[in-house]
């Protein structure tokens, strides 16, 4: 009896996927979902970089080198003829193929196709996304709303493995480097934010804000035993790429946050993390962003243990006098 309810709660949630087109091998949808209430939201397919990310542990030596290339040189590597971008990665034009193939594309002039449209994604200003149509009703903005969101949440940690987000956890909490985080005009304070709850769990963590002479003043002072956590989203900031390029040069780690289209950044960064954040708005999500952020915080207060809880322990008995 209980596996033929298991059997027909399957079965309904499979006809209700169906007729709302949620189904992800579904090839005849468009990049649009109804939710089944006359709301219109558009649902993003995987990024390129989101593909890789996926792929990357499985692919031979040669098609690792292609698609590390692409995302150290993302995206002007990718718009070149196959023969340059095999030259770049040092190996074959029919490994540069198998590659894109196992990327899920049918062919190279596929991949550059959606490879410009995420170009133009990166490039669309808060101007340009508040001038399309409108994607959700009136009556129905703030349930559209909340379904992009959420959706955005549940693709960020589809697209980041637990054995990423551990091994980045691990990093971060490792006492012996140093830790620093900043942000751009919108995503500093998700940086303020991680760097308020890693100072309370662990010794030597700065947030760098203010304006950009001091954080050459600080930068300094960095080097191998640093570790500088950079949140940067479209349009990417260019005093942070400046920064995170002149960080990686004098031996500092870069780890970045950033959106599924890859800040700049992602050239210069041993870490890189994605999140989804567009949603039916001139402005882009940091709901993705900032859930990634506090799972990671609440790894690393559990992998902190006693650590961790020394730490805790004094400021707690400090509130209470």
């Amino acid at each position: 009896m209980k596996r033929f309810l298991l059997l027909l709660a399957y079965l309904y949630d499979l006809i209700r996927k169906i007729f709302t087109c949620q189904l992800t091998f579904c090839k005849f949808c468009s990049p649009w979902k109804d939710y089944n209430r006359g709301t219109i939201v558009k649902r993003m397919t995987d990024s390129i970089s989101e593909r890789i990310s996926h792929a990357i542990d499985g692919l031979p030596a040669g098609e690792r080198r292609a698609a590390q290339t692409l995302v150290a040189e993302y995206p002007l590597i990718g718009l070149k003829t196959v023969a340059e971008f095999a030259t770049r990665a040092a190996v074959s034009s029919p490994t540069i193929l198998r590659f894109i193939s196992r990327l899920g594309f049918q062919n190279y002039a596929e991949f550059q196709s959606v490879l410009q449209a995420e170009v133009m994604e990166q490039l669309q200003s808060p101007l340009a996304r508040s001038t399309r149509p409108p994607t959700v009703g009136k009556g129905e903005f703030a349930e559209g709303f909340v379904d992009a969101i959420i959706e955005n949440i549940s693709e960020t940690f589809k697209h980041n493995s637990d054995a990423d987000l551990n091994r980045l956890s691990a990093l971060l909490g490792d006492t012996r480097l140093n830790l620093h985080l900043i942000g751009g005009n919108f995503t500093d304070h998700i940086a303020g934010f991680m760097a308020a709850h890693l100072r309370v769990i662990r010794k030597n963590v700065s947030h760098i804000s203010g304006q950009e002479a001091n954080w050459r003043d600080q930068l300094v002072d960095m080097g191998k035993r640093d570790v500088l956590v950079i949140f940067d989203i479209r349009r990417y900031q260019d005093s942070l790429i400046t920064f995170a390029t002149q960080a990686a040069e004098r031996g500092v780690t870069i780890v970045l946050f950033t959106d599924q289209w890859l800040s700049p950044i992602a050239r210069v960064a041993k870490h890189v993390i994605t999140a989804r954040t567009a949603v039916p708005s001139a402005w882009d999500s940091a709901s993705g962003l900032l859930a990634l952020v506090e799972a990671i915080i609440s790894r690393m207060t559990t992998e902190g243990g006693s650590e961790a809880a020394t730490r805790i322990a004094p400021r707690e008995k400090l509130r209470r006098k």
